[in-house]
């Protein structure tokens, strides 16, 4: 009697749900840095046109709120210049890196765009724009986590038109097998390095059939060296149409030049707007980080009166910057506290449904960092 009370003791107390022992957060190892990885990172500092004063002085606040390893090295340019001087490029060429606000082109006449001198001049032959929903900002799609790597030399943005008789324009796009084939590795190794699972390059080559055509075949053959990552191709009018209707399919896109612009501006106005989107450009020695999409980036003299620009996309692109100057922890510190304020909804600017101004996120930011 007594050895079946004591049985049935036991099995009430082995029926208890044993709560499961704390777990405290610890601190991870990120990396271990070499002797002297600390030091100071000089870093270009183009505060641009329009918006682009406003948003790069939220950078430099946050980043001196966090005591990020960075100092800026600020110049003058505006897009209304015949070329960028000498001393910024000797100022990136010495730095490596660039942090940019956005640089108005003057819509037709003689005038070329300083966007595209800066990535000619130092080789930036990749742009890479990550369009991705941010919880807490409601959007017509959920799940959209594209990242849009794009040529950024050639093509249609190659400059070379004449006028060959009054009334006939002569405008060259201009594709070689050496930078296809580069921005094809470009995006495979990215997807490779960031557990990415697809690469999908974007094209006309049913119409441009040599051009377009190079483009694919070069994204063919990097495609065969990596096996564990799925490879497919569609048409650029089909990818918008896609993009618009279930965007969700897509992960990393390759395109050239003119696609890629357009494929960019589109993906980042179905995550959220292009005031939230980060982006930069990189070649094999030099990087510019600036806001991922250019719709809109440089104009709104109202939002400038107002000062009322949404610093979220380049405060994200600084976060980048932050981790190819081997700063994770900084970078980490920085995208978290952007995110808290997002999914807080409190402060917003007018594109994303509030009516903050730049100072009153740069705070919020401020605020929220760890």
């Amino acid at each position: 009697m007594a050895r079946a009370s004591i049985a049935s003791s036991l099995r009430r107390l082995l029926s208890r749900s044993i709560p499961s022992p704390r777990v405290v957060p610890s601190r991870s190892v990120t990396y271990m840095p070499r002797p002297g990885d600390g030091a100071p990172r000089g870093v270009t500092l183009i505060p641009g046109d329009g918006i682009g004063p406003l948003v790069t002085a939220s950078v430099e606040e946050v980043m001196a709120a966090m005591h990020a390893p960075v100092y800026f090295e600020k110049y003058d340019v505006h897009g209304d210049m015949k070329r960028v001087p000498e001393e910024v490029i000797e100022s990136i060429r010495k730095n490596k890196v660039c942090l940019k606000g956005g640089l108005r082109t003057p819509v037709g006449g003689g005038v070329s765009s300083l966007n595209v001198q800066l990535r000619k001049e130092l080789d930036l032959y990749a742009s890479l724009v990550n369009c991705v929903n941010l919880p807490g900002l409601p959007t017509r799609h959920e799940n959209v986590d594209i990242v849009v790597v794009r040529e950024n030399t050639e093509g249609e943005y190659s400059g070379l038109e004449h006028e060959v008789v009054p009334g006939v324009v002569e405008s060259l796009k201009v594709m070689t097998k050496f930078c296809s084939e580069r921005i094809a590795q470009y995006a495979f190794e990215y997807a490779y390095l960031n557990n990415r699972k697809k690469v999908s390059a974007v094209h006309k080559a049913n119409i441009m059939k040599l051009a377009d055509g190079l483009f694919l075949e070069s994204c063919r053959e990097v495609a065969k060296k990596y096996p564990g990552i799925t490879y497919n191709e569609i048409i650029v009018d089909n990818c918008c149409m896609q993009l618009v209707s279930k965007p969700e399919q897509f992960d990393v896109m390759v395109t050239p030049n003119l696609y890629g612009n357009l494929v960019a501006n589109t993906a980042a106005g179905i995550a959220g707007g292009t005031g939230v989107m980060p982006g930069g450009n990189v070649g094999a020695d030099h990087a510019i980080f600036e806001q991922g999409a250019s719709a809109g980036n440089v104009g709104r003299e109202k939002l400038v009166e107002q000062k009322r620009a949404n610093p979220v996309a380049l405060l994200l692109s600084s976060a980048m910057m932050l981790r190819h100057l081997q700063f994770p922890s900084f970078a980490d510190r920085l995208e978290t506290a952007v995110r808290r304020v997002i999914a807080e909804g409190k402060c917003r600017t007018k594109d994303i449904g509030g009516d903050s101004t730049t100072q009153e996120i740069t705070n919020a930011v401020i605020q929220a960092l760890d």
